[in-house]
């Protein structure tokens, strides 16, 4: 295994022995933080998770507010799915196509511009506008949609490929902290009645995360040396979606996730278990939006052993088996504490699954389809929990909040064991015989002839 010591020269990771050691201890490997590049892309994700789940509780409360309907709350998170489906699609494909610090560079602008605005509707008369609320979740989730496949699709080319592993639990964990106290702090600011503070911190950390990203080198795709062509970039969509149709294993990183989501979801209805279940609990809403992340970074700072799994897609179902078995769990929990510790048993799973299957996107595409990948990532993975949001949103307005999620949680573990004996070669797959050498259109091997996840 190897680390970087000055990762991007001439397009390419310079590399250093990790010390033996390492490798067997159970605590977050830390040396991508030796990467003075890797550094500024994690502060910068730091900078900007803490507003960023600040306004992820804000939004659905506003919305509640103004119109008391968990219905509608779900309702939100679909607004936000069509930009995210369009622009985290062509996203990918643009940062294929042009220098990437550049186009993080405007994304992150723009979403600080967006926050802000969000800042000032909170102000309006009568605690906001509906529509305007759902332009502005559009608008940020547009711009997330392309921010967030780009910084996905540096690390390769800033760490290496031995550390990529442990360079996302490390950026994973860190976004779990901003998801713990972001929603905590958010649950204060609004009990306060401070929407447009809750706003505002999201706007200063995306200009925070701007400064620090104007400190990397230029990062080019592998192959682009000229301006970006929107058409070539439309047209390099088709040739990503050609390319993961020869690549089996790697639909199945996101088809195991759209299942988790869509069925296992939960947030939808934190904001009615906050007036209702655990009304008498102080900060409910805040503790119910934690949950998740509290499980998350218990699992990131323990994420030693993530980095080592060779057999990455069984541990991924087993990952996400946990997390339907503890959104059952949730369901049925009668206070808040065991709340809680359901979501949180329910993130460390999220954790796990989440860390393994960025880890195969990125050993097993090239450098050039990476962006493009990454543009399906993060549409399946956030947009997966928008149609979530809609499936328990209208199932707990119909029924009950317990038998949308413990419906959601019982389909998820069927399913999980449905991929295992349906897809043998995603429970098979090794990051040790990981092939990012593939190219769009090439034949897909002979099972067990070179193909990921062949035993």
């Amino acid at each position: 295994m190897t680390s970087p010591v000055d990762p991007v020269e001439g397009g390419k990771a310079v590399e250093e022995p990790i010390p033996l050691g390492r490798r067997r201890s159970w605590a977050i490997d830390t040396t991508p933080l030796r990467n003075p590049h890797y550094r500024r892309l994690f502060w910068g994700v730091a900078a900007t998770m803490l507003g960023q789940q600040m306004t992820l509780v804000a939004v659905p409360f506003q919305v509640y507010l103004l119109t008391g309907s968990s219905l509608l709350v779900g309702v939100t998170s679909l607004v936000a799915l069509v930009p995210l489906v369009v622009l985290g699609l062509l996203g990918g494909a643009i940062a294929d196509a042009m220098d990437r610090r550049r186009l993080m560079l405007i994304t992150s602008v723009g979403a600080a511009v967006t926050s802000a605005l969000l800042a000032v509707q909170a102000l309006l008369p009568g605690g906001g506008n509906l529509v305007l609320l759902w332009v502005l979740t559009a608008c940020v989730s547009g711009f997330a949609a392309v921010n967030q496949p780009t910084r996905a699709a540096v690390i390769p080319a800033i760490v290496g490929q031995a550390n990529i592993a442990a360079a996302n639990a490390l950026a994973m964990t860190v976004r779990q902290v901003g998801v713990i106290v972001g929603p905590l702090l958010a649950g204060v600011l609004i009990g306060m009645g401070e929407l447009f503070l809750t706003y505002a911190v999201d706007a200063l950390g995306f200009l925070a995360a701007a400064v620090l990203l104007r400190g990397l080198p230029p990062l080019p795709p592998a192959g682009v040396d000229g301006p970006l062509r929107l058409r070539a970039a439309v047209r390099g969509v088709g040739e990503g979606f050609a390319f993961l149709r020869t690549q089996p294993v790697l639909l199945m990183t996101f088809v195991v996730d759209i299942i988790a989501m869509m069925f296992a979801w939960p947030q939808a209805v934190f904001p009615e278990l906050s007036q209702t279940r655990f009304a008498e609990s102080p900060n409910s809403l805040g503790w119910l939006f934690a949950g998740i992340s509290i499980g998350a970074l218990v699992s990131g700072l323990t994420s030693g052993w993530v980095s080592r799994v060779d057999r990455q897609g069984a541990v991924v179902l087993a990952a996400i088996a946990v997390w339907g078995v503890a959104i059952i769990g949730f369901g049925f929990a009668p206070t808040l504490w065991l709340a809680v510790l359901c979501l949180a048993v329910a993130g460390a799973g999220d954790m796990v699954s989440a860390v393994l299957r960025t880890s195969m996107l990125q050993l097993a595409a090239p450098d050039d389809m990476r962006g493009r990948m990454q543009g399906v990532f993060i549409v399946v993975v956030a947009g997966g929990p928008r149609l979530g949001d809609l499936r328990a949103g209208a199932l707990a307005s119909a029924a009950s909040v317990s038998v949308a999620m413990v419906s959601g949680g019982v389909v998820v573990v069927l399913a999980m064991a449905v991929v295992a004996l349906a897809v043998p070669s995603f429970w098979l797959f090794r990051a040790s015989r990981a092939d990012a050498g593939a190219r769009p259109g090439s034949p897909a091997p002979e099972s067990g002839e070179g193909r990921p996840g062949s035993d």
